[in-house]
This record gives structure tokens, sequence and C-alpha cells, in this order.
């Protein structure tokens, strides 16, 4: 399988060869699914806490008499069945959230979503994207005349100071590296920007 690479104009200047077991393959909505809530799923901290009828802050007297009232005896106002009450099963600190992904899922799963950007033409490949000075405009320039301005994931070999610099600013742009390209990011982002020596690594990690 071949896709194009562009040169600085963002025109097509050759076709750069990619192997199909990473972009050309069928695309499984299932296993992308999977993968995808797994990772926000396993990026959660569980740091939720609810309260039962001991820790809430209430009084222990008897909110009114056994009987003759004519309604349900009550022994205190913690009781999770009141207004105000502690939660029978309440959230913990502790809570647990993640979801495990077996390599071959993820890498399959990973491979799909490339493999969907390439069909969609979403997937562009530059030689490089290197800026000489950590400034935002000289990044948002560059990426204008590529016409990836609105909303571009970049996967570049490496991020040295004056790229992540300079793309920080940039609300739409998110610059990592191969091996912090994550699912959620490939699918969010309308466009993914991937240099020629990043694609390398690209290809030995799912392969």
């Amino acid at each position: 399988m071949q896709l194009e690479l562009l040169n600085d104009q963002g025109q097509a200047a050759s076709k750069v060869d990619v192997p199909d077991t990473v972009f050309g393959r069928d695309y499984n909505e299932d296993l992308v699914h999977q993968i995808v809530v797994a990772y926000r799923a396993n990026a959660r901290q569980g740091t939720r806490a609810q309260k039962d009828r001991e820790q809430v802050k209430h009084s222990t007297k008897k909110p009114f008499k056994q009987k003759g009232t004519g309604r349900a005896r009550a022994g205190m106002t913690s009781s999770p069945l009141w207004r105000g009450g502690g939660r029978i099963f309440p959230n913990m600190p502790d809570e647990n959230f993640t979801q495990k992904i077996n390599k071959k899922m993820y890498r399959a799963g990973m491979a799909s979503i490339f493999s969907q950007l390439a069909r969609e033409g979403r997937l562009a490949v530059v030689e490089s994207l290197t800026v000489d000075s950590p400034k935002t405009k000289a990044l948002a320039t560059r990426l204008k005349a590529l016409n990836l301005a609105s909303s571009v994931m970049v996967i570049a070999d490496e991020v040295d100071e004056n790229l992540y610099l300079a793309s920080r600013n940039l609300a739409n742009v998110l610059v990592v590296e191969p091996r912090y390209a994550d699912p959620v990011s490939l699918v969010h982002y309308k466009k993914v920007l991937v240099t020629k020596a990043a694609m390398d690594k690209l290809k030995e990690m799912f392969a």
C-alpha cells in the first residue's frame, strides 16, 4: 500500500510504501470501541467518594416515637431511605476502573484506526516537521501551508523543545511521539500528520 508524501505546500510530491498490516486492514468497529473505552477507563483516577450511613453527619436521636404516628418506624435520620442520609453502596476512593486489553488486541485496534484514517483521507505524511524557534506563529504558519490548521494530531519521530513549546498554545493541535499515540486522540482529531521517520516507528510498533 502507498500513501502520498506531502511537500511544504501541502501538495502530493511522491508516494511512500506502507505495510498493509498497519494501514490496509479492515475496520473493526467493535475492537476500536473496546480499546477506546478501555483507554478512557484506565485514565480515571477513581477519586470520587460518597458517604455511607456511618460517615454522614446526622443526629442519632430517634426522629419520632415508634408507634402512634401512622408513619413507618425510623431509628435515625442517617438512614439511606431518608433524604440526606448515607448511601447503601457508596463509591469509594479506592475503586478500580482499569480494564485489561491484550497487546495483540491493542495493536490490531490501532492498526484498524490507522487503516480507516488512510481510507478516509485523514492521514498525511511529510518528510519532517521542525521549527527553528519556540514560536507558536511559526508552527501555525507551517500547518496552515499544509491545510491542516483546523484540527490535527502530529506524530513526529522526535519532539524537541522548540516543537513542543510552539504547539502547546494551539488549541486544536497535538504533537506527540509515536509511543504516545493513543486511540482516543486518533479518533478525535480530524487530520493526523505523520513524519516519515515516525512512520517507520509505527510500522515496528503495530505491524
